[in-house]
């Protein structure tokens, strides 16, 4: 499934489940484990997670102010006060940060609940677009920093429609000059893109994903050398 094809109501059931797996990892938190390194260099589980708290609500306001008709900017105070906020959070003890993450679920989906089938095409602040386009952001967020956070869950655990939905939309970081084949050795699925210097690129779905995503693959792709990727669209 690919962005193109995922329906409100696939999307609707992508964020439940996500949601609720990343609860079923908050038992058993320990500060210890909060102040470990996650997968991403310099953050700890508790930048992650305090993250994950942060950009949760924040798009999850996207859809209660879309539902009134209203636009609101993703975050108060823009990047600058996104970043303090994980320099804060993130120091909390287990006790305070794990029930801030949980009641921030309870607001998300509170949030997206009442989305109906009419409501995706509302316009939102985030990035001049519309409600789906926030949803997607979510989706995007909250499974790859749930692997981040190395809980259990990982790169290699993403659900084939995230993974198809991530390689449609992460392709634009392929640099200009490469005409690149992407084929899912343990799906059949395939995305080309590009113009160029042809370059075959093999491996299973979730190691393709995890590749594009800017997140060391699980297992090594076939086509070396793999071009340094630019920004994130």
């Amino acid at each position: 499934m690919a962005v193109t094809d995922t329906t409100p109501v696939d999307l609707q059931e992508a964020l439940a489940a996500g949601q609720l797996r990343l609860r079923s990892l908050l038992p058993g938190l320990t500060d210890e484990a909060l102040r470990a390194p996650s997968v991403l260099p310099g953050w700890s589980r508790g930048h992650v997670l305090t993250h994950l708290e942060g950009v949760g609500l924040a798009l999850a306001r996207q859809a209660r102010y879309a539902l009134r008709g209203t636009l609101i900017d993703v975050y108060d105070g823009g990047r600058a006060a996104r970043d303090a906020a994980i320099e804060a959070g993130h120091r909390r003890p287990v006790q305070q940060l794990a029930p801030a993450l949980a009641d921030a679920l309870d607001e998300v989906e509170a949030s997206w609940s009442p989305v109906g089938p009419d409501d995706w095409e509302r316009p939102v602040r985030y990035r001049d677009g519309v409600l789906r386009d926030a949803a997607l952001a979510w989706w995007r967020e909250l499974e790859i920093h749930t692997a981040d956070a190395g809980l259990g869950y990982g790169t290699q655990d993403w659900p084939v429609p995230l993974c198809t939905h991530l390689v449609g939309f992460l392709a634009p970081r392929i640099p200009e000059g490469f005409r690149v084949t992407l084929t899912a050795t343990d799906t059949g699925f395939a995305f080309s893109h590009g113009a160029g210097e042809p370059l075959p690129v093999e491996g299973r779905l979730t190691d393709i994903a995890a590749w594009l995503a800017g997140r060391v693959p699980s297992r090594p792709l076939i086509g070396a050398p793999l071009p340094v990727l630019g920004n994130w669209p």
